[in-house]
């Protein structure tokens, strides 16, 4: 299967490096903001053809599909580009900054029959698939998430401290991971509430959240998130079940007495990125709805849009 990548920054190259462990996959154009450190990043991954613009890319006959790691801001219109090319199309998270534009895609993937997939990249990482698992089976019962998403982040750069050319978003990326997680593992949520802390006087944004989730399985969820926190980063998730509490940190399971169990024989591997490329690559092998599909996700968007009419009838500043 021939694959092109758009979007060769920090998070780009992890589907890079996921990629190339997957076996029939060939990378075969790489899409970035400016040419010369896309060439280097193409080289070195033996990609042949490197363009700054995604039309390149699309009208080319031996791209396959197209994994779009580009601002959250482009995300929609080009999943939709990619699809009115007639090319199957991964998302990464958030699949837009608004209900409006996430149900475009849905309806442009409806109308072509085509893959398209968004890269709610919790629902592949092992600890949280083996959780899926025990409790699909009934052996779990989940009665509370816990989340905290914490980051140090006051000025505009990305995960390698590089300026960044677009805005990250509290509520529209870092909340859709664990929103969408809590409804995997608990069922549809019927109950959403948001706080938003002060707006960042330069970035624009709100940096400071705090959600509260309820699903009909009666499970609760409390979200926690700062751009503000000068401490330990990243998310940790804590599974409240009625037989037994588990931590995970990124690919790593935990008891509550912070035990240390192994999630090695999950999957094929422990890479979350490479899970989710490789179920992406299947499906469009198989012809088949994968998991993390626009259609599955989308309730996820939806949480997230009225919670930011809650948090801006609170703050119409």
């Amino acid at each position: 299967m021939k694959i092109a990548l758009a979007g060769a920054g920090a998070f780009g190259e992890k589907h890079l490096d996921g990629l190339r462990r997957i076996a029939g996959v060939e990378l075969v154009s790489l899409v970035g903001g400016r040419l010369e450190p896309t060439r280097a990043i193409a080289d070195r991954y033996g990609i042949a053809h490197a363009t700054t613009d995604l039309a390149d890319c699309l009208a080319r006959d031996d791209v396959e599909a197209v994994i779009l790691c580009t601002p959250t801001q482009m995300h929609a219109e080009q999943a939709i580009r990619c699809m009115d090319a007639g090319k199957h199309v991964q998302v990464e998270i958030p699949l837009a900054d608004s209900l409006v534009d996430a149900e475009a895609v849905l309806a442009r993937q409806q109308a072509t029959g085509l893959v398209c997939m968004v890269g709610h990249t919790r629902r592949f990482n092992p600890p949280h698939q083996l959780l899926h698992g025990t409790i699909e089976a009934g052996e779990l019962n989940l009665q509370q998430m816990d989340v905290q998403t914490y980051f140090f982040r006051r000025e505009n750069i990305n995960a390698r401290g590089e300026a960044r050319s677009w805005t990250d978003h509290l509520l529209w990326h870092h909340a859709a991971h664990s929103v969408d997680l809590f409804a995997y593992q608990a069922g549809p949520i019927v109950r959403a509430n948001a706080l938003a802390g002060p707006i960042h006087p330069e970035l624009g944004i709100v940096m400071d959240l705090s959600i509260q989730l309820k699903a009909a399985s009666g499970a609760i969820c409390t979200l926690s998130l700062s751009f503000n926190n000068d401490g330990p980063l990243g998310t940790c998730f804590r599974y409240i079940c009625d037989r037994g509490t588990y931590l995970v940190r990124y690919d790593d399971l935990f008891t509550g007495n912070d035990e240390r169990l192994d999630v090695s024989r999950v999957a094929v591997s422990t890479d979350g990125i490479e899970l989710q490329d490789r179920e992406f690559v299947t499906a469009i092998r198989e012809g088949r709805e994968p998991n993390s599909s626009v259609a599955q996700v989308l309730p996820c968007y939806r949480i997230l849009d009225a919670l930011q009419e809650q948090i801006w009838r609170d703050s119409p500043c």
